[in-house]
């Protein structure tokens, strides 16, 4: 007797097998990249215009998703707050991954005193709240882009770091890493050539996580008003200026909050749906 199977249908690309919904949640990740490669090409109305009389104004043909709390044109504001969002988070998260990675592999190979030290300190910041920790930074040395991707990127590698640590440390113990420390291979070629090829992919998966992370975390402070400051503005800062449309449903409010749950949803989608041997070191 022969079952149906229920699993979404998969797709061989490279070597490797995607199921359906992995592959769609990575158009969409490849939509709103492009989106924020190209914003600046295709807003129909510069970000700062008034180009509606009216505010919280409903979606109609040339305004297709209305007008914000000054009527100014909420598809381009949407546009390019996805340049913001999507840059930021991946700017940080590519800061505290490769910080992370490379310090995490340093203190496995080395030991000591340095494993020691790195770990505690790394530790202790971790223990810190990630939403606390940025607010005390933007409140005390202000809102900038530079800023805003450095806070989140030092908020994030302590959790980088112990990710590939513990990798790293696995490795190490098996027996090519004592060849090649026999061999009399430097610290640096048995990072480069021993360790990292053998956790890149779960680092890779790992890196995904953590933007989700950053975009959730950079759309917390924008709310909260400690992200972009006007007349930029990214998706958390367009939900808080227009929540006073949300009790009419507008557009304005709703469409941000739609644009930060596709995408990060999308990513979650991507990873879970990855093919075991990009995820699992193991498989």
């Amino acid at each position: 007797m022969t079952m149906a199977s229920t699993a979404s249908p998969r797709r061989l690309f490279l070597g490797h097998s995607y199921n359906l919904v992995g592959v769609v949640a990575a158009l969409v990740i490849l939509a709103w990249t492009l989106i924020a490669i190209l914003a600046p090409y295709i807003i129909p109305h510069p970000i700062g215009d008034i180009v509606d009389d009216d505010y919280f104004g409903p979606m109609r043909q040339g305004l297709w998703l209305g007008s914000d709390y000054l009527g100014r044109d909420m598809l381009s504001r949407v546009l390019m707050g996805a340049r913001y969002t999507v840059g930021i988070s991946l700017a940080a998260v590519s800061i505290a991954c490769f910080s992370g990675v490379m310090l995490g592999m340093i203190a496995a190979v080395t030991g000591g005193w340095l494993d020691t030290c790195l770990s505690r300190f790394l530790d202790a910041m971790n223990s810190i709240p990630s939403k606390l920790f940025g607010l005390v930074v933007v409140a005390a040395v202000g809102s900038s882009i530079p800023v805003l991707i450095l806070t989140l990127a030092v908020i994030y590698i302590p959790g980088a770091y112990r990710f590939a640590r513990a990798l790293a440390v696995n490795i190490n113990t098996m027996d090519f890493m004592t060849v090649a420390r026999v061999r009399g291979e430097n610290t640096a070629y048995l990072i480069g050539s021993e360790i990292l090829p053998n956790i890149i992919r779960p680092v890779l998966a790992d890196f995904g996580l953590r933007f989700v992370f950053i975009v959730l975390l950079l759309s917390g402070l924008s709310f909260l008003g400690l992200g972009l400051q006007p007349p930029l503005a990214d998706w958390g800062a367009l939900v808080r200026e227009n929540i006073g449309g949300l009790p009419f449903a507008a557009p304005a409010v709703i469409v941000p909050s739609l644009a930060i749950a596709s995408l990060t949803i999308s990513v979650n989608l991507l990873i879970d749906n990855l093919p075991q041997k990009i995820r699992d070191r193991n498989a």
